[in-house]
Order: structure tokens, then sequence, then C-alpha cells
């Protein structure tokens, strides 16, 4: 039985009908729903939401669908549990872990046929879906991190039905899973280092002012975390939460600050401002109604996305990761208990790497990037803009996707342009942040 399709809903602002902008924030596993009440707040001086309704919507498997992805033990204790912290590539895993972890979202999210229903072209079907129900023609999307594989996977599938389509903060379509992940590791390692920076201009900063020894400071602070975590609101941070918090607060600057005070608070025997920055990442806390189940409606997806990896693959992967971003590594042996923890899922990956290859008939596209992007490179655009033809608009400075914040005039002109009026300047400037 197919599971039903991705659930949405629209937040018109003023009397009058205006045109349906489809809306993903990005994940996989990001709630539309949720990150559509966030655009309208923020876009409150923008022609487009002056022109647009913001549809949101969450893919299947992602908050409020049925049924969601749901992995997690009761109260999240097992070491199979472990598989979950997809940023920080530490888990030491066992073939009884991982099986266990493919029973368990079978059972907790609708079956088998459901687990291999939560792929990026099963979405993508659906948006087409969402765009006949809403009554129009051609489909009208905004598409950030995430969202932009999104968004380049219907633009192959349905070329001829894009009416415009901003895509912000790049996935790069030509990468397979091991380069794309390494890609995106060398730039949070780059991040770390931007962040330690501005870090060390500061008095008593817990990272050092020797930029040789900000990694290994860091590593001091943060790898005893596995023997021995540290209470962290009504939980214990390990050394995978922390650094899964310390890698989503370096999305952002306006995170750096938090990320500091929250290692200088683990030198003092607490985790809590790092937890939270998990939690503000993953769009709430572990029982959030409306997206709580992100890190397994994340698992799901890329299960069904990303190129199945061997032990040897995942200890390649691994040794690799801690070269490109030593940040990352934990010590120890990167074979040990290197698994893929997609191992025993029910069917192949359906996304198909490279994708969005020579799509014809579509019309005018924008690519939108931050040159100091942590998690999609800036060159991933490059490659992307390439791939589908479609102008590129390069944003200078730090930080993870532009358009939905509302606080940089330049990228939103230009956005706004294009989605209203599908116009493009005909030289590209270069934006700041």
């Amino acid at each position: 039985m197919r599971p039903p399709p991705s659930r949405s809903c629209a937040w018109p602002r003023g009397g009058r009908r205006r045109v349906p902008l489809l809306f993903n924030p990005g994940g996989p596993g990001g709630s539309g729903v949720l990150g559509g009440l966030g655009v309208v707040a923020q876009l409150t001086k923008s022609r487009i939401t002056e022109r647009f309704d913001v549809v949101g919507f969450d893919p299947r498997g992602v908050g409020a669908t049925k049924p969601a992805a749901d992995c997690y033990t009761e109260g999240g204790k097992t070491r199979g549990d472990e598989v979950f912290p997809l940023m920080t590539m530490t888990a030491s895993l066992t073939e009884e872990d991982t099986r266990a972890v493919f029973d368990r979202c079978a059972k907790g999210s609708g079956g088998v046929e459901a687990l291999t229903q939560m792929g990026t072209r099963t979405t993508a079907r659906d948006m087409d879906v969402l765009r006949a129900a809403l009554g129009e023609e051609k489909l009208t999307f905004l598409g950030q991190s995430y969202g932009t594989r999104l968004g380049a996977v219907y633009a192959q599938q349905f070329p001829q039905r894009v009416r415009a389509m901003v895509l912000d903060g790049a996935f790069d379509p030509n990468l397979g899973t091991i380069e794309r992940r390494l890609s995106a590791y060398e730039g949070f390692q780059r991040a770390f280092e931007a962040m330690a920076a501005t870090c060390a201009k500061a008095a008593n900063c817990p990272l050092g002012t020797d930029s040789t020894a900000w990694t290994s400071n860091f590593q001091k602070i943060v790898q005893p975390l596995r023997e021995k975590p540290v209470p962290a609101l009504d939980q214990k941070l390990d050394f995978d939460t922390a650094l899964g918090g310390v890698m989503a607060g370096l999305y952002s600057p306006d995170k750096w600050p938090t990320v500091v005070s929250g290692l200088a608070q683990v030198r003092q025997g607490r985790g809590d401002k790092l937890l939270e920055l998990t939690f503000d990442f993953e769009g709430g806390e572990a029982n959030s109604v409306v997206n709580g189940n992100f890190t397994e409606a994340a698992f799901a997806i890329n299960c069904m996305d990303e190129q199945r990896l061997s032990p040897a693959d995942t200890a390649r992967l691994r040794a690799k990761t801690y070269e490109v971003a030593p940040f990352m590594n934990p010590g120890g042996d990167p074979a040990v208990g290197a698994r893929d923890g997609c191992e025993f899922w029910p069917a192949p990956p359906t996304l198909g790497i490279p994708y969005a290859q020579n799509v014809k008939g579509l019309p005018d596209t924008l690519v939108i990037s931050i040159t100091g992007d942590p998690t999609t490179p800036h060159q991933g655009a490059i490659r992307l803009a390439d791939t589908l033809g479609s102008a590129l608009l390069t944003v200078e400075g730090e930080g993870h996707t532009v358009v939905s914040s509302g606080k940089n005039t330049c990228v939103d002109t230009i956005a706004a342009d294009y989605l209203v009026d599908l116009k493009l300047p005909a030289k590209m400037p270069t934006c700041s942040v």
C-alpha cells in the first residue's frame, strides 16, 4: 500500500490570492511546515511575501507526515541508537546494531514499504501533486540546503513544469557520497578555524590564541567526554553530542559566541549550551510535536538517496575525514566499528548519483551561495549552476543559506525580482553578508 503523500500548509498574506511559493528549508529532515512560518516571519518587508503565499510542506517521513520516521528505541538508550549522530562519523557499530536500527525503523515508521518511499525522488513527485492541487500549471520553488537537491531532482523529473526556482546553499549533484561528505567536513574545518580566529581576539578564549593549537585545544576539551560525559540540562553531554552541537553552531557566525561559551562551560563540567545548540538545529527537543524526528527522518531519507558504503568504504571515509577535519577526530582507530547504518535497508537507493544531468526544457533558475558556507561549499554551487544552466549569485562571507533571513537587501532584491518578475540582472553582482 502506497504511503500517504507529504503534509503541507500555506500562510496567506493579505486578502487576495497570491501565487503559491513552495518552500523546503533543508535537512534532509527539516520541516517545511515549521520553516514556512519562519520565512513569513522574517521576510516581512520583502516582495517575496507580498507576492506569494509561502507553502511549507513536510516531505515523506518528516515531522507531521504519517507515517513519520521513528527509529529510536524507547528513551534512545541502546548502542544502536548511536547510528543517528550523522554529522560526527564516530559511532562504533556492529552488524547487530545496524540490523536492529532497520528493524526499529520499519516497525515505527509504517513498515518496510514506507521506508522505501522516503527518498528524494518520491518527494519530488509529491511536490508535483501538490503543485496540481494548488491549481498551478507551473511550480515556483525556494529550496535551501537539502532543498536544493529536492529542487534539482524536481527539475530533472518535471523540467517543463517549473516556473521559477531558487536554490540556496547548494548540494553538488555530481559528487558521490564519500566525496560530498568530505567536501562538507573540509568546509566545517575551515568554519571552525574562522570561529577560533574570532574567539582568539577576545580574552579567555578556551581555544587559545595560537592558531596552530586551536584544534588540539578543542580536542583537549571534548575528547574526555568519550569516557566521562558531563551533565547537560536533564541529560548527559558526550563526545558525539558535543561535536554535533559545535557543528550545528558553525552554520552561522551568529552562533559562534554560543559555541565558544559552550566550550568554556564544558571545561567547568557542564554541557547545557552545546546541547541546546543541538536542539536548535534539530528543530526542538526530542518530544517536539512539529519536527522532533529531524535526525531519524534525515537518516531514512539518506538511506534512500546516498550510495551504500561497505565497512572498508566507511573506514576509509572516517580516516580521510579526520585528515581534512581534524577537529572532528575522536581519537582511536577509525576502522573500529565503521559500518554504514543503512546496510540492511530493504531497497537500493533511488536518487542516482550524479543526478539532474542533461536536463532539457528547464527555464531560467537561480542558485545562491555564500563563499564561506561550512556544509555546502561554494564550489558545489558553481557546479550545480553549471549542471542546470542556472544563474549564480555569489555572496561573500560566512554562513549557510541567506534568502529566508530577510537580512540581506542585495540578495533579497535579486531573488524577489527573479521570483516575482522572472528577471535576472544582465550582469550578476556579488553580494556580501
